[in-house]
């Protein structure tokens, strides 16, 4: 018999986004952020900065953050940057359930 050769099921840059992403997710801030642009479809800093009683700088942080992790998009008009849910990453990453609490509408 020969050995069977077993090769990991995701390369160690796959895992490292992988894991960037749903340590963006384990922030109840970060949580809210998307909850809130959900119900909006699209929002900018200014949108959210009263609604959270966050400082822009915080809140642009936590945006930054969701952006990089690719579980937002981001649209510049002019000088205001609107950011929506990618849907599509969304769905991927977690299930229907934890999609409902985070995205009921979308």
């Amino acid at each position: 018999m020969s050995a069977v050769s077993v090769e990991p099921l995701k390369k160690s840059d796959e895992l490292e986004k992988l894991a960037m992403k749903y340590k963006a997710l384990a922030d109840p801030k970060r949580l809210e952020i998307l909850n809130r642009i959900c119900m909006k479809k699209t929002a900018c800093v200014c949108d959210l900065t009263d609604e959270m009683d966050l400082p822009q700088s915080k809140l642009s942080y936590h945006l930054k953050i969701l952006l990089n992790a690719g579980l937002l998009d981001k649209e510049t008009k002019g000088t205001w940057s609107f950011y929506s849910i990618n849907q599509k990453e969304m769905n991927r990453l977690i299930s229907n359930q934890i999609c409902n609490v985070i995205t009921p509408s979308c």
